[in-house]
């Protein structure tokens, strides 16, 4: 039996374990320790946003939520910093693509944060993927089209609509960021 073979964990598998895990085509990945202040202080930021946002919309089927598995497959479990998704039924974990993820990177996660979950967001639909950069105050937008990432730009201070999702919601990152300035 090969190596390889061993290491191919499930979700069963993944439920099971203690501490803080994300399954990756069966690859079991260690996360990070807990994260600086600055992450989640900009998560709550923007979560705050969304909601704000969100209540003004009146979309009912739709949540925003921190820190939610997202059951991909049975090989893949990620728990994104923020998800914005809708009529997701599923009571242990997402069950759907969200419309929207954001990762908060630190270096620790960077790398995996642009490459391996761009291209899992890519490939399951995510309508619209934001990378933020708490040392940069920064966030990187990216929206589905013809099934591809197309950047939509670099945000500071400018306000971002989601065009593209029912709710039409919008993050003004100028006020996501001013505490941080």
């Amino acid at each position: 039996m090969s190596t390889a073979t061993l290491l191919n964990y499930t979700y069963d598998d993944y439920k099971k374990w203690e501490g803080e895990w994300e399954l990756i085509e069966g690859a079991a990945i260690s996360m990070a320790p807990a994260p600086m202040r600055i992450h989640q202080n900009i998560a709550t930021e923007i979560i705050y946003a969304l909601r704000k946002s969100l209540e003004e919309k009146a979309c009912n089927e739709c949540i925003v939520s921190f820190e939610n598995d997202w059951k991909v497959s049975d090989t893949t479990v990620l728990r994104p910093d923020i998800v914005f998704s809708c009529n997701d039924d599923g009571e242990k974990y997402l069950t759907k693509s969200p419309k929207i993820i954001i990762e908060i990177l630190s270096p620790s996660t960077a790398k995996k944060d642009e490459t391996v979950k761009f291209d899992i967001y890519e490939a399951e639909k995510v309508d619209y993927y934001l990378m933020v950069y708490p040392e940069d105050l920064k966030a990187k937008v990216y929206t589905l089209k013809n099934d591809k990432y197309t950047k939509v730009g670099d945000f500071t201070n400018e306000k971002l609509l989601f065009e593209t999702i029912d709710c039409a919601l919008e993050i003004d990152f100028k006020e996501v960021f001013k505490r941080f300035r």
